[in-house]
């Protein structure tokens, strides 16, 4: 699968995800909330999990965007950090 279709289809995921957790506004629900769901889920860590969702959160999408631009471009599949 290219980049591209997995991008989409992760999107798809998340956002399935996000609306089956209640009846909330996407922008008021918990961080908390969202990473407990990722955790059972799609077999993220707490750790993980939570990451994700700081990085999603302190940053957006325009940044985060950018970020997996160059991360694939320079090769870096899972970081220094190893999740």
């Amino acid at each position: 699968m290219n980049e591209g279709a997995f991008l989409e289809s992760t999107i798809a995921e998340y956002d399935g995800l996000i609306q089956a957790i209640g009846s909330q506004e996407v922008t008021q629900l918990g961080d908390d909330q969202i990473a407990t769901r990722l955790s059972v889920s799609c077999d993220w860590t707490e750790r993980g999990a939570d990451a994700i969702v700081g990085l999603a959160r302190d940053y957006g999408a325009f940044m985060l965007r950018n970020a997996l631009a160059l991360a694939i471009a320079l090769g870096e599949e899972d970081g220094r950090l190893g999740y």
